[in-house]
């Protein structure tokens, strides 16, 4: 009788039996482990996080069908009815937002590890917004570094639109433009690269700000930009793409991935036009006429499951002329003669040799050979060169779970020679040899430690020295950041803004009997903070702070009694401080973005301080994007750039650029709209763009867009 009191006593709890829910969670895509994801019981506060294998245990789940909700900051939250009770462990797997890169494993740090377990801070533009990019602006890469925090594209000349990658406030030439690692973009080719470089065949960028000529040598001082391409996978990939704007632009490419058993194919192609465009109606283009083609080949061997063989070949051809509309237009007479010309070549080569041995480490060799031809004409002057470099690279990688070493050495060069006839030609030959070794040390499950040590040995007998190092402190899941630095050096060349500037005329040689090479310093610093609030909402700031120093630079002043210029060592330094702020926030198909960034850059030359030109002490860029089902993407951006001086110390003015774009999906194909700088904000809306005589304008410097409000539409192809 007692037993039978004691289990009516007992039923309603066993009613109402609590369950324990067990879980593995992974990457929907690379089907790897995910650790601190939040999984709770809908409606309650019952819940937990999974470890660092994935797993995840919920108890006291009551009986019935009940929601199981998962999300994670860079994943896509996702709800799970279950039916209770049951005992078995389920796998759950979580789709990336186009946002997080976290779990890919990056290159450019030369490591095997992941976003959030290298201590040096780098930032990956993923895939997603590669492509929305690809939409705004097919043509080049332009507008994909500009509306990154603390990067700016300084336009250098209004007519022919040439432009350089400014990284913190710090000249175009302190930043290393790199492809799968490969240093094909610079000196020569600087000037005119990033207009050059389409992104349709981009898989992410990465960008690591402040030195890094540890990593990568000489050149690396504000920072580097690596553009990685994609390669084939199992799944074929066939896309085309079609835009065309208002200002008569059109722009074609395509490109294709396949991958055969033990071979692979990757072919980029392009086609891009543009008319001369003078939105201001004063007579000179503010859009230059070009025409570019563009085709890059690479292919891929794989004679074991181990080993990795690619080689790929870069062309592209450009004519791009600018100035007088009536010369443009072959309708030239005795007024009208101003023009400015430039013609283009550029063949490379890129060889990669990568073999993983059964102890798991890693020996990468690889290759480049790149060419360059540019001539520049104007009505009384001309200028041409060509530039050869090359760049080969040894490094072995020893990826350990406790201790990472990295061991390489490099030789690169770069041969430039000009070719047209003058008594005072500006050509150099650079070369450097460098060994490195990196290590990635766990030295607690909380801080991981970075450090690297370079030697460069330069064909002037200059022997530098590059220590670097860098900490990540993880203080709990939600919560980390990141401290570190080093020291870097750039080799003398004839190439920067103001060269570029002045189309290389009346530029005295180099004489590197009197100059010597810069060398410089960085600190950058930052904490990093991701949650999900009220479980809906993940929300992820970076805080980040700089400070970088450039000893004696190499600067271009004029020659006494001459129109000449000649390169000398300042008297002094550029310093280069300040903040990036980012904020991203997603709700279900809402994601916002809000970046800031504040520079303090000077040139202290001779006791004299002075701001550093054309660089906005504020600078504010916002994107809010709606996507629904992965068909429909519509997307609001908004930029503010503060005031800057020009090189005379005049203060300019501040302004704003707004855009929308939108594209729907559907199921091989997909439409997209583009309205950008739609408040049409540019310069010659406030001033005058030239003064002078039509037969000799003087042009001012470049602060603004110059082209104004674009309105383009396209589509795009996937079979």
């Amino acid at each position: 009788m007692k037993k039978i009191i004691f289990i009516l006593l007992l039923f309603p709890f066993l009613a109402t039996a609590q369950n324990t829910f067990k879980a593995i969670i992974k990457d929907e895509k690379t089907k790897e482990a995910l650790d601190s994801v939040s999984v709770f019981l809908n409606g309650t506060q019952n819940g937990s996080t999974s470890d660092e294998k994935g797993f995840v245990v919920i108890e006291n789940i009551p009986n019935g069908k009940q929601t199981i909700v998962f999300s994670s900051f860079g994943y896509r939250k996702i709800e799970r009815n279950i039916l209770f009770p049951q005992n078995e462990t389920i796998e759950i797997f979580l789709e990336p937002s186009s946002e997080e890169l976290e779990e890919v494993k990056v290159t450019s740090t030369r490591s095997s590890r992941t976003i959030k377990n290298t201590p040096t801070r780098i930032e990956a533009i993923a895939a997603g917004e590669l492509e929305e990019k690809s939409s705004m602006q097919p043509g080049n890469i332009k507008m994909l570094l500009t509306e990154s925090t603390g990067i700016q594209t300084q336009q250098t000349s209004q007519v022919s639109g040439s432009a350089s990658i400014r990284i913190q406030g710090l000249d175009g030439k302190y930043t290393q433009l790199l492809q799968d690692g490969f240093p094909l973009y610079s000196g020569f080719a600087s000037g005119l690269s990033i207009l050059q470089i389409p992104p349709l065949n981009l898989k992410r960028v990465e960008v690591i700000k402040g030195s890094t000529s540890t990593l990568y040598g000489g050149g690396a001082i504000a920072g580097l930009i690596n553009l990685i391409t994609k390669e084939p996978t199992d799944t074929r990939e066939i896309s085309f793409l079609a835009n065309i704007n208002q200002t008569q632009a059109l722009d074609l490419s395509g490109f294709y991935a396949g991958k055969y058993k033990k071979s692979g194919l990757t072919i980029y192609a392009s086609s891009n036009s543009q008319k001369a465009y003078d939105v201001n109606n004063d007579g000179f283009s503010d859009i230059p006429k070009f025409e570019r083609y563009t085709i890059s080949p690479k292919f891929f061997y794989y004679p074991n499951e181990k080993t990795t063989f690619s080689l790929g070949v870069n062309a592209g051809f450009e004519k791009r002329i600018g100035g007088d509309m009536q010369v443009i237009d072959n309708k030239s007479d005795a007024t009208h003669t101003f023009f400015e010309r430039n013609n283009s070549n550029r063949y490379s080569t890129q060889a990669k040799f990568e073999k993983t041995f059964d102890n798991k480490n890693i020996l990468t060799i690889k290759n480049s050979v790149g060419y360059f031809n540019r001539k520049i004409e104007k009505q009384t002057y001309n200028f041409e060169g060509q530039q050869i470099a090359t760049f080969t690279e040894a490094n072995y990688l020893i990826p350990n779970e406790k201790s990472e070493w990295n061991l390489g050495a490099n030789l690169v060069s770069d041969n430039f020679k000009q070719m047209n006839l003058v008594a005072d030609k500006l050509d150099y030959y650079n070369a450097a040899f460098g060994i490195f070794a990196q290590n990635n040390l766990n030295i607690t499950e909380k801080f991981i430690l970075e450090s690297g040590l370079r030697l460069d040995i330069t064909n002037r007998s200059n022997v530098f020295v590059l220590p670097r190092l860098s900490l990540l402190y993880k203080i709990n899941e939600k919560l980390s950041s990141r401290f570190g630095g080093g020291l870097g050096y750039k080799s003398l060349t004839i190439f920067s803004e103001e060269t570029e500037e002045k189309a290389f005329q009346n530029i005295n040689s180099l004489d590197f009997s009197k100059v010597n090479p810069e060398k410089s310093y960085g600190l950058n610093a930052d904490v990093n903070y991701k949650t999900t609030i009220f479980d809906e909402v993940s929300f992820a700031i970076n805080q980040m702070f700089f400070y970088t120093i450039i000893k004696k630079p190499l600067v271009l002043n004029p020659v006494p009694l001459t129109v000449n210029y000649a390169f000398e060592n300042a008297n002094g330094n550029i310093d280069t401080k300040g903040f990036e702020t980012n904020v991203k926030l997603r709700f279900e198909d809402i994601s916002c973005y809000i970046g800031y960034t504040y520079i303090d850059a000077h040139k202290n030359f001779d006791n004299n301080s002075t701001v550093n030109p054309l660089t906005a002490k504020h600078r504010i860029n916002a994107n809010v994007m709606y996507e629904w089902e992965e068909k429909l993407r519509i997307a609001y951006e908004v930029f503010y750039v503060g005031n800057q001086y020009l090189t005379n110390n005049e203060k300019v003015r501040d302004y704003w650029v707004m855009g929308v774009s939108g594209e729907y999906k559907f199921k091989y194909f997909s439409l997209f709209l583009n309205l950008e700088n739609f408040l049409d904000s540019r310069q010659s809306k406030w001033e005058n763009m030239h003064s002078g005589t039509i037969q000799n304008p003087q042009f001012r410097e470049v602060y603004t867009p110059t082209d104004g409000f674009i309105l383009n539409g396209g589509i795009k192809i996937r079979l």
